[in-house]
């Protein structure tokens, strides 16, 4: 089964520490066959983002609803993620990423704001429909020298929970088979 993967990144400055560490954490959870994981920065967006109708915002909207999972990922402002990325997002309807399996991930400058992904990303992604398996991951800048090794523990724990989820979706009947 192949699995599409999306990553997008709601950081204003183009190519960021933030933008490394998503794709990181794709080629982590997903490993060297990488499968089909599309990287979208919202940066390159950034004149068009607020623009209704737009049909090129449209069809990303549709394309990252149409992932298996997607890292949503943002440097932290204020304690929580960017603007850019809550305008991405407000352009879903409710429940427009359902069925989309959601991480929600923040960089920062310190682990003041360590909670910030599953206290403020992770309930906005579960109000538009996805599930967020556990906790979001946060990362702090200033270990970049230590990022495989820090994203491959996070990807560990997700695998792990997807492991997981995947054993009892298998042991479930089919929503059409049961009874009324």
């Amino acid at each position: 089964m192949t699995l599409k993967l999306s990553v997008v990144v709601g950081n204003p400055k183009p190519k960021s520490r933030t933008l490394k560490v998503a794709e990181t954490l794709a080629e982590k959870l997903l490993g060297p066959a990488r499968q089909d994981v599309e990287v979208i920065d919202l940066a390159d967006y950034r004149d068009e983002i607020l623009a209704w109708p737009s049909e090129r915002m449209e069809a990303l909207n549709a394309r990252v609803a149409a992932s298996d999972i997607v890292i949503f990922a943002s440097p932290t402002y204020k304690a929580t993620y960017s603007g850019l990325l809550k305008v991405f997002l407000d352009r879903y309807p409710a429940n427009g990423l359902c069925g989309v399996t959601a991480i929600p991930l923040l960089t920062g400058a310190d682990q003041a704001h360590a909670m910030g992904p599953t206290v403020n990303l992770a309930p906005l992604l579960a109000e538009l429909g996805a599930v967020v398996p556990g906790r979001g991951f946060y990362f702090v800048i200033s270990q970049m020298d230590r990022l495989d090794e820090i994203v491959q523990a996070a990807a560990d724990r997700y695998i792990s929970a997807f492991q997981r989820m995947g054993r009892i979706a298998a042991a479930l009947p089919d929503a059409g088979s049961r009874p009324a």
